[in-house]
C-alpha cells in the first residue's frame, strides 16, 4: 500500500470509527458490534504504525484511555453427563427464570439464588476416586457412555492423583482446556482450543498428551458429602485438593447475574483460556433436583453465551463452486482473519439474490462473524470504506469447469450448470455417494477421490467396489497397509439399506426423509423402480409434483439404468426397507397421521433424535412445507420454511412445546 492509499484509508477509517463511537456513547445506539468496531480500530492502529507521519491528534487511537494404548475402552457414567441449553440475551435469562418458577412453590421461589461459572471452551471429563485414589477418568461421550482416558488425564498436574480423608467412591466432573499461550503453537493444526484439548485427551500415547500442557478445573461433585448448595460443592472440591475456577461467583438475583456476565465479557481477552459465556446454576441442590431434566439438559442451569464474535476484513474475490446437482454457489474469498480463535478465509454467499441483498462487491470491507461461534457469515458491508476500485460480481454465463451453459430455472433462486456430465458435478457426486448418510465409507475423503478420478481408476461410484490393492499402490502416499485398509473399508460397505441407497443416488431434491418415504412405500428391489409410474410417485404424501418428476426422470434415464445394472454386477446388496422401522400399532399411536417439518436447530435434542422420536410415535417427517403439513417445529435461526408455514397457517411448535408433545 502506498502512502497516498494509506492516507485515504486512514481518513475513511477515522470518519467511520468516530461515527460509530458517537452513536454508541452519545445516542446510545449501535449499528455494528463492539468486536467489529474494535477490528476497525486495530486496522487504523496498524496503518498508523506503518506510516507514523500520518498520525494526527484527532485520531481515535490517540484518545486517552505411559505405554501407548491400542484403543480406548468404554466407561458407563454413574449418572448421565448432561449438557446445557443456551441463552443469548438478558431476555432469554428472564424467560428461563419465569419457566422454572412455574414449577416451584412460593417458598421455593423466595429461596432462589444462583451460582455462576465461566463457560470454558474445553472438554468435559468425569473423574472417579476409590478410597482417595484416582481410579478412572473418562470423556462425556454420548452422556451415558464415555471413553476411558485415565492414562492421559494423569498427565495433567491440576488433577490430583490422591485425596486426603476420603474413604469411599468419589465422583467429580470438570473441564480440560488448553491455555491460550499453548494453543498459539498449534494454531496451524487445530481450528480452536477445544479441538486441541479433545485431540490431546484422545491420544493413544500419553506422552503426547503430557507434551500439550493441558489444564483443568473441577466444577461438579456428584457424590453426596453433605453439600446443600452448588457453591458448597466448589468449596468442598477446593478443600479436597481440586483446582476450581477463581472467577466463579455467587449471585443473589438476576441483576447480579447480568452484572457478572458483563464484567466477565469485559475481561474475556485477559483470561488465559478461551471462554464463550457463563453458566448460571440454581444454587440450591434440592431445588435443582426438583426441576429435573428436559431432553439432555437440566432445567436448573443454562449457558448464558456472549454475543457471536465479529471482526472486519476485505473480500478479495468471489468465485463459484459447483455442487453435485449442478448448483452454482458463490463463495467470498476473504483476507484471512481471526474470529474467536479460528482463521476465516471464506464465507458462502448462497446465491445471486443474497449478493444483491447484501450489496457486496469484490474489494469491499465487510463485517464477518461466526453464527453460533461456528459458521462463517458475512453480516454487513461497509460501503463507507469504498475507494471506487471495487468490482461488481456477475454470475458466469458458462460453467467455469466444463464451459456448458448456465441456466436459472423459473421460480428457483439458484443457477445450475446444464451439463449433467460436468466434472465438478461428478466429483461432488462421488463425495455425496460415500458420505455419512449414504455408504459411509471411512477413509475415502475428497483428496483420495479426486486422485482416483484424475488417474482414471474410477468413472462412477460403482467402480470403487472393483478397486484392488494393486490399483492404489502406484499412487503417491499409498503404502501397502493403507491400500489394504482402504480396500477393506470399501468392501465392508457393500451391504446397505434401501433408504440409504436411494439417498446415495443423489437425485435432485431427494434428501434423507424423501429417501426414507420411498423405501417405506416401495419395499421391493430398487431395480424395479423404473416400472413405477409418475402418478404413483405423486400419490405419496409429502412428495410434490416437482420432486416426483425428478425421481421418475432419474429412473428412466439410460445412463442411470446402466449405473444400477453395474451396481448389481459389482455385488452391492441392498436390504429392503427404510432406516427406521414403522411404528407398531400405528393406528393408536400418539402422532398417528400427523406430518412434521423441522426448521432451525434445536438446543436440547439433535435433529436425528427428533426425527426418530416422531417416527416412533407414529408421525411422518417431510422436508417441505405444504398444505398437508400439520406442525412446523421451530428451532434457532429458522429458514424459509418458517415464512411459508406462516402463509399457509401451519401450527408452529417451539422447542419446549414440541418436547411436551412427544412426552
Amino acid at each position: 500500500m502506498t502512502k497516498q492509499e494509506a492516507e485515504q484509508r486512514i481518513e475513511k477509517l477515522k470518519k467511520l470509527i468516530n461515527h460509530h463511537r458517537y452513536l454508541y456513547h452519545v445516542l446510545d445506539k449501535q449499528e455494528i458490534s463492539e468486536a467489529a468496531l474494535d477490528s476497525l480500530k486495530k486496522e487504523l492502529f496498524d496503518l498508523e504504525q506503518e506510516f507514523p507521519e500520518l498520525i494526527t491528534p484527532d485520531s481515535p487511537t490517540q484518545r486517552i484511555g505411559g505405554k501407548p494404548l491400542e484403543k480406548f475402552e468404554k466407561v458407563k457414567h454413574p449418572a448421565p453427563m448432561l449438557s446445557f441449553n443456551d441463552a443469548f440475551s438478558e431476555k432469554d435469562i428472564e424467560d428461563w427464570l419465569e419457566r422454572i418458577s412455574k414449577l416451584l412453590t412460593e417458598e421455593e421461589k423466595n429461596q432462589l439464588d444462583f451460582y455462576c461459572e465461566l463457560k470454558i471452551d474445553g472438554l468435559a471429563i468425569e473423574l472417579i476416586y476409590q478410597d482417595g485414589i484416582f481410579q478412572t477418568g473418562s470423556t462425556r461421550g454420548d452422556g451415558i457412555i464415555g471413553e476411558d482416558v485415565t492414562q492421559n488425564l494423569k498427565t495433567i498436574e491440576a488433577i490430583p492423583l490422591s485425596l486426603k480423608e476420603v474413604s469411599k467412591q468419589l465422583v467429580v466432573r470438570g473441564e480440560v482446556f488448553v491455555p491460550k499461550k499453548v494453543f498459539e503453537k498449534f494454531k496451524k493444526t487445530y481450528a480452536n482450543p477445544r479441538n486441541l484439548a479433545a485431540g490431546s485427551i484422545r491420544q493413544l500415547n500419553s506422552k503426547i498428551t503430557a507434551s500439550r500442557r493441558l489444564d483443568s478445573f473441577a466444577y461438579e461433585l456428584i457424590t453426596d458429602l453433605g453439600q446443600k448448595t452448588h457453591e458448597e460443592k466448589h468449596k468442598i472440591l477446593k478443600e479436597l485438593g481440586f483446582k476450581t475456577n477463581p472467577y466463579n461467583r455467587y449471585c443473589r438475583n438476576l441483576k447480579e447475574i447480568f452484572q457478572f456476565h458483563q464484567e466477565v465479557q469485559k475481561i474475556r481477552e485477559k483470561i488465559p483460556y478461551e471462554i464463550d459465556g457463563i453458566v448460571v446454576i440454581v444454587n440450591s441442590n434440592k431445588i435443582f433436583e426438583k426441576l429435573g431434566v428436559v431432553g439432555k439438559a437440566p432445567r436448573g442451569a443454562i449457558a448464558f453465551k456472549f454475543p457471536g464474535k465479529q471482526t472486519t476484513t476485505v473480500v478479495e474475490d468471489i468465485k463459484v463452486q459447483i455442487g453435485r446437482t449442478g448448483v452454482l454457489t458463490p463463495v467470498a474469498y476473504l483476507k484471512p482473519v481471526q474470529v474467536g480463535g479460528v482463521t476465516i478465509s471464506r464465507a458462502t454467499l448462497h446465491n445471486e439474490d443474497e449478493i444483491k441483498k447484501l450489496g457486496i462487491k469484490i474489494g469491499d470491507t465487510v463485517i464477518v462473524g461466526r453464527a453460533g461461534d461456528v459458521i462463517p457469515d458475512i453480516i454487513k458491508v461497509l460501503p463507507e470504506l469504498r475507494t471506487g476500485r471495487e468490482k461488481d460480481f456477475k454470475m458466469p454465463k458458462n460453467c467455469p469447469v466444463c464451459n456448458s451453459r448456465i441456466i436459472r430455472p423459473e421460480g428457483e433462486v439458484v443457477s445450475r450448470c446444464s451439463n449433467p456430465s460436468c466434472f465438478a458435478q461428478k466429483r461432488e457426486y462421488f463425495y455425496h455417494f460415500v458420505s455419512k448418510g449414504a455408504f459411509d465409507i471411512n477413509g475415502l475423503g475428497p483428496k483420495i477421490i479426486d486422485r482416483l478420478i484424475e488417474e482414471g481408476l474410477v468413472s462412477d461410484p460403482a467402480d470403487l467396489f472393483e478397486l484392488q490393492e494393486g490399483d492404489l499402490l502406484p499412487l503417491e502416499r499409498f503404502a501397502e497397509k493403507s491400500a489394504e485398509n482402504l480396500i477393506n473399508a470399501i468392501q465392508n460397505k457393500k451391504e446397505i439399506t434401501l433408504s440409504r441407497f436411494i439417498y446415495a443416488l443423489g437425485i435432485r431434491n431427494v434428501g434423507g426423509e424423501t429417501a426414507e418415504l420411498l423405501a417405506r412405500n416401495f419395499q421391493f428391489s430398487i431395480f424395479n423402480f423404473q416400472n413405477i409410474s409418475l402418478e404413483r410417485f405423486q400419490q405419496i404424501r409429502d412428495i410434490g409434483p416437482v420432486v416426483a418428476k425428478n425421481i421418475y426422470d432419474w429412473f428412466h434415464q439410460k445412463r442411470n439404468i446402466e449405473f444400477l445394472e453395474k451396481i448389481k454386477r459389482v455385488g452391492i446388496k441392498i436390504r429392503r426397507g427404510a432406516v427406521s422401522a414403522p411404528y407398531k400399532g400405528e393406528a393408536t399411536s400418539p402422532l398417528h397421521g400427523e406430518t412434521f417439518v423441522l426448521t432451525g436447530g434445536l438446543k436440547s435434542i439433535t435433529r436425528d433424535e427428533t426425527k426418530e422420536k416422531i417416527r416412533q410415535l407414529g408421525g411422518d417427517i417431510s422436508e417441505t412445507v405444504s398444505k398437508n403439513t400439520d406442525f412446523l417445529v421451530v428451532g434457532l435461526k429458522p429458514g424459509s420454511k418458517y415464512e411459508k408455514a406462516k402463509k399457509l397457517g401451519v401450527k408452529m411448535l417451539q422447542e419446549e412445546e414440541f418436547l411436551k408433545l412427544i412426552k
